[in-house]
């Protein structure tokens, strides 16, 4: 089931605000800032420049793994560990707006690996 995987939680706080540039922070800590969002209803999610943690590799985060936004701080909470945003399918650029077999492969990631208590 990966219809939510592209929706914000309703707790999440998502107040209309610009997240680019926003620090993203993992449940084992930072794993880089906000490069691109949509907040598009149904397809929502982040697109993470990951910095030197993980050579400079984008990552695409699915709406549905963001606990919490914090304005002020200007930081993404997620609940997915660092392990598992590196471990998920390689984030393709050119693929993740109309490929629908490479945003089904995510949401399967994403939808299955259920947030962490």
């Amino acid at each position: 089931m990966t219809e939510n995987v592209w929706s914000y939680k309703s707790t999440a706080g998502l107040t209309g605000a610009d997240l680019t540039g926003y620090k993203v922070e993992a449940t084992d800590g930072s794993i880089g800032k906000v490069d691109k969002h949509s907040d598009e209803i149904g397809d929502a999610y982040l697109v993470v420049d990951t910095g030197v943690w993980i050579f400079g590799k984008e990552v695409l985060l699915p709406a549905s793994t963001v606990v919490t936004i914090d304005t002020e701080e200007r930081k993404v909470f997620v609940d997915r560990t660092k392990q598992q945003i590196k471990d998920a399918p390689e984030f393709d650029r050119d693929k993740h707006l109309g490929d629908q077999g490479y945003r089904g492969e995510l949401g399967t990631y994403y939808g299955t690996g259920g947030p962490l208590a």
